[in-house]
């Protein structure tokens, strides 16, 4: 065989083993890394309730989690880690770094919490196709429909408070809500060499003196004593 006719030959086995190299390795570069859609769990998530005062919801948490759906071929990742959480309404939730959501305690109402990836590369760091990816899902905290019971302490003395239904336990001044038309009984206990010297504000006083009971339409302020 002539040595033209040969080196022909071999370039052009050389190029269709090139061809068909890429024709393998190029579609499987950027398999599993392109990221088409994040799904935050759970979707929505409800903080507090509507005879719980706003600000007592403050902390109140829950981890969420980041799924992320990818294509070639179809995959879904845990990529909590790896998204920018955002919240649109911190006054009403919060939500760190690392996905924790919390109830501000500041407002009511809902907020719009985020998770993005702003970078859309693969492992390798090859392109694919998009630049930003965001889910999102919604934080709610419950507004305030009650009323609120406050215990104020005086005296020199010390004690606590408890009231049933549950609500109010405290060793000084503390508030709570309750559903309109509760009522509330709060008993008083004197502490180490404390006396109880009695309650203002009630609508009645058990016969010991130590309960005072309170039927709540408005919101309402009593006092107890301790000498």
């Amino acid at each position: 065989m002539p040595a033209t006719l040969r080196n022909r030959m071999n370039r052009n086995w050389f190029s269709l083993l090139l061809i068909c190299s890429l024709a393998i390795i190029v579609p499987s570069c950027g398999a599993g890394s392109q990221l088409v859609g994040i799904a935050i769990q759970p979707t929505a998530e409800t903080f507090g309730s509507s005879t719980t005062p706003v600000n007592q919801d403050t902390g109140l948490n829950v981890q969420l989690r980041a799924l992320g759906s990818y294509i070639h071929p179809p995959v879904t990742k845990d990529i909590t880690s790896m998204v920018t959480w955002a919240s649109n309404t911190p006054d009403i939730a919060t939500v760190n770094s690392t996905g924790v959501l919390t109830a501000a305690g500041l407002a009511c109402g809902s907020a719009l919490i985020s998770a993005t990836v702003t970078t859309n590369n693969s492992p390798g760091n090859i392109s694919s196709t998009g630049a930003l990816v965001t889910g999102y899902m919604t934080a709610s905290v419950v507004c305030f429909s009650g009323v609120t019971l406050t215990v104020d302490f005086a005296g020199a003395g010390s004690g606590t408070v408890t009231s049933s239904p549950a609500g109010l336990s405290c060793a000084g001044t503390c508030s709570a809500g309750f559903a309109s038309g509760t009522t509330v009984a709060i008993t008083a206990v004197p502490s180490g060499s404390s006396t109880f010297g009695g309650w203002s504000g009630c609508d009645a006083v058990s016969s010991n003196g130590t309960v005072c009971s309170v039927t709540l339409v408005n919101n309402r302020t009593v006092t107890a004593t301790f000498n």
